[in-house]
């Protein structure tokens, strides 16, 4: 684990913690009061998911008995699958032994999150499946949700994707609209010579491709072509740089992705894998002796 990943795991469950007034919990307290006894419990999937959430729930128990609250109380876990493991339905991925309060407290922060992230690694996976290239990587974008982005980035790698840029500072990446406040390609380009650092462009066009690729950049983007004018670009940059890697992004889904598998490409982005990724059911329930 990156200590970047660290720091917004530990930021993120604390916020989360003290959004849901864990440590004011008025219902536990009321119905259960002084009676804390030790239960046992499950977490499980309800469908097929690659899972994603051990690093999650280690670090909600680890804030909780930290806390003055619930100093002491016990909380016993054994996981029964690892970040990345596909998990069949009804298999369960975690049990083990708690107080009841403490468990009713991180419950809902655990499950909201390992929902999600297990969500962003399932649909990952479900891409690559289906592109089934050895070649192809699929990529993340910066569609994420705000404060979330590093863990999120960590479901995609879960789910058997990889990372494109982590933030603007991560590599120069100029788009459409950096392309037209420069007043062109060739303008935008020339601005971030000899400044030894990765260079990417966005090219919408075999035209755009055709300027761009007389500076040799790094990566040039492929954005919302059609399979005709990505396969003509791509031969136009096979031919004139060896250097070059090839990205193709823009509207790709599940059901197209598959005829991108025999183009000559690198990459293929994916801003759906963070964006709108569906929830994946995984419940948590109590086990009566």
């Amino acid at each position: 684990m990156t200590n970047q990943l660290l720091k917004s795991l530990q930021f993120t469950i604390e916020s989360a913690l003290r959004e849901d007034r864990v440590f004011d919990d008025i219902t536990s307290d009321l119905t259960i009061g002084d009676n804390n006894s030790p239960i046992k419990f499950q977490i499980n999937c309800r469908e097929d998911l690659i899972f994603c959430g051990n690093l999650v729930i280690t670090e909600v128990i680890k804030q909780l008995q930290n806390s003055s609250k619930f100093a002491g109380q016990n909380f016993n876990l054994e996981f029964l699958a690892k970040d990345g493991d596909s998990i069949s339905k009804f298999q369960n991925i975690a049990q083990g032994t708690a107080d009841i309060k403490i468990i009713l407290a991180g419950e809902r922060v655990i499950l909201n999150l390992i929902q999600h992230l297990s969500s962003i690694a399932t649909s990952t996976n479900r891409y690559v499946t289906e592109l089934n290239s050895n070649k192809i990587k699929i990529l993340d974008t910066r569609k994420t949700l705000p404060n979330l982005r590093y863990i999120q980035k960590y479901a995609v790698k879960c789910g058997g994707g990889y990372n494109h840029r982590m933030n603007l500072q991560d590599r120069i990446l100029i788009k459409d609209n950096h392309i037209s406040a420069c007043g062109g390609i060739k303008n935008a380009l020339q601005k971030t010579l000899n400044k030894n650092l990765s260079v990417e462009i966005e090219c919408d066009s075999y035209l755009q491709v055709k300027e761009a690729i007389e500076f040799n950049p790094d990566i040039i983007m492929l954005d919302n072509m059609s399979i005709d004018e990505a396969q003509k670009s791509i031969n136009l940059i096979r031919n004139n740089s060896n250097k070059t890697l090839i990205e193709v992004s823009g509207g790709i889904n599940l059901a197209t992705i598959k005829n991108y598998r025999h183009l000559d490409i690198d990459f293929i982005s994916v801003g759906s894998l963070t964006n709108s990724c569906q929830v994946v059911d995984i419940g948590l329930d109590f086990i009566k002796s």
